[in-house]
């Protein structure tokens, strides 16, 4: 592990006012012996919303130009933005059928997770940066998944083309690919990973949010999950045992896409 007298990584998590993107600067900042927090967030409101702190800066990620001063002296970036799709208002699930999604203008996927994502990319690249972790999603392999109809965003091919666009950048990455996000508690359960969507065919095809930060948080810190690409789950609370030994972890893996 670190050296002890090695002074702390700096580390910017964006999209820190997101429900995931919230634990993973919680978990910086409760690691201070560790690392220096930053956050990223869109607005002010969000802002607040995570504490207010003076380690939290405000950009909109498709703005190339406003990322600069976040991204200044950091030694490490955690990319968790993603664009959102809301619920069409009407739907009345007694009536059957499936609900209706948009995204809001200016915000669909292109913009968010293609732009926004390569934005930071280049950024933290001009920057200095030493590490990007970026948490896309699995399903990237199937351009007919489901979640690519929702709003016609096509959210999950324009996440794999931030993914590629990172892989090609020449900087140090980590590219977590989860499943399904449950809120529920972390670090009770044994994770997994996988390559290709093959967890996707499984049972095993979920993961708490809660665990998805704690492994990004880990990816900082051992080589083994350097220039890695990995699709991540878990298996159900209380089956097999809650996974400790990240190093071990990583190691598993070798696809570098």
């Amino acid at each position: 592990m670190a050296d002890s007298t090695a002074p702390r990584p700096t580390v910017l998590v964006t999209g820190a006012g997101g429900r995931t993107g919230h634990i993973v600067y919680n978990k910086l900042k409760e690691r201070s012996e560790q690392f220096v927090a930053r956050g990223l967030v869109r607005t002010e409101e969000s802002k607040q919303k995570i504490g207010g702190a003076d380690d939290v800066y405000i950009a909109d990620i498709r703005d190339a130009d406003r990322l600069a001063p976040a991204v200044q002296g950091a030694d490490a970036l955690i990319i968790l933005t993603s664009a959102v799709p809301k619920m069409k208002p009407g739907f009345d699930p007694s009536k059957g059928g499936r609900p209706e999604f948009y995204y809001e203008d200016g915000m669909y996927p292109e913009q968010v997770d293609w732009i926004g994502q390569k934005n930071q990319i280049d950024a933290a690249k001009a920057a200095g940066v030493k590490h990007i972790v970026l948490v896309g999603s699995m399903g990237g392999t199937n351009p007919n998944h489901p979640l690519n109809s929702l709003g016609n965003g096509n959210i999950l091919v324009w996440k794999r083309k931030a993914e590629q666009y990172l892989a090609d950048s020449g900087v140090l990455y980590t590219i977590i690919r989860p499943g399904g996000l449950q809120d529920k508690d972390g670090g009770v359960r044994e994770l997994i990973v996988g390559k290709d969507d093959e967890l996707l065919q499984t049972d095993t095809k979920s993961i708490p949010r809660a665990d998805v930060a704690e492994v990004c948080v880990q990816a900082l810190q051992y080589e083994e999950a350097k220039f890695k690409a990995f699709d991540l789950a878990s298996k159900p609370e209380g089956v097999g045992t809650p996974t400790k030994d990240f190093r071990a972890l990583f190691a598993q893996i070798t696809a570098r896409f």
